[in-house]
């Protein structure tokens, strides 16, 4: 199956020039969501991972339904301030400016082997920190993956020495 047919393009947002790749189109489709977890769930089933960490928020989608399908724990990370108890953050630079993200400090322990999940990788800043965060409390990175890589903006450089996987790959806007 060609799930990258479901995905829709939105031109010019959320800014111009940008074509924003939308996978709420392969989502609503009941065949390429199953198709799509199926999919990801096969690059994850050997890797003996203990827990699924999800980015806020099209990170949480499929990858609570990926540890539910592994039979592990889903954590999310979050913007700052939406999480209610103890937490550590991780700083990361934006075309602009910068941004940070947190998990829960009692979330992950030692023994734990990480998937770590987002609907897409650009430019590998937010899944980096999210990794950095991940190896603070402890717990190691076994895998990332993506629904969809914009390889043209070279994120995966920036994750060298991880196992990354996406299944649908951009090479141009």
């Amino acid at each position: 199956m060609d799930i990258k047919n479901l995905i829709r393009t939105v031109p010019d947002f959320p800014k111009k020039g940008i074509m924003f790749r939308d996978i709420t189109t392969l989502l609503k489709d009941p065949v390429g969501f199953n198709y799509t977890l199926e999919e990801l769930y096969k690059l994850a089933k050997n890797n003996k991972i203990t827990k699924v960490v999800g980015i806020e928020s099209r990170g949480f989608i499929l990858g609570a339904a990926l540890a539910v399908k592994l039979g592990v724990g889903f954590i999310p990370i979050r913007k700052p301030g939406k999480l209610p108890a103890e937490t550590i953050s991780e700083s990361y630079e934006l075309e602009y400016g910068s941004d940070s993200i947190e998990i829960h400090k009692d979330a992950l322990n030692s023994s734990d082997k990480i998937l770590l999940h987002d609907d897409l990788l650009a430019t590998g800043g937010t899944m980096l920190a999210a990794c950095k965060l991940v190896e603070k409390l402890g717990a190691t990175v076994e895998q990332i993956s993506f629904i969809v890589e914009l390889s043209f903006l070279k994120g995966r450089e920036k994750l060298k020495g991880y196992a990354v996987y996406s299944l649908i790959d951009y090479d141009s806007e």
